[in-house]
């Protein structure tokens, strides 16, 4: 595997975690605030990929 390739699979991991963490801690019950958040979470490590690692 390629150096690019490790780091992807890394930030993606680290974006899943930090998702299921803020889920658990913070959103268990509210739908709207959790989904916000979750869209809000996967634009910032797409934005930190895109600015980063490309």
């Amino acid at each position: 595997m390629s150096t690019s390739k490790i780091l992807l699979v890394v930030c993606i991991a680290a974006m899943i975690a930090t998702i299921v963490a803020v889920d658990v801690l913070f959103f268990r019950d509210r739908f709207w605030e959790r989904l916000i958040a979750n869209i809000g979470i996967v634009l910032v490590f797409g934005a930190f990929y895109l600015r980063f690692l490309r």
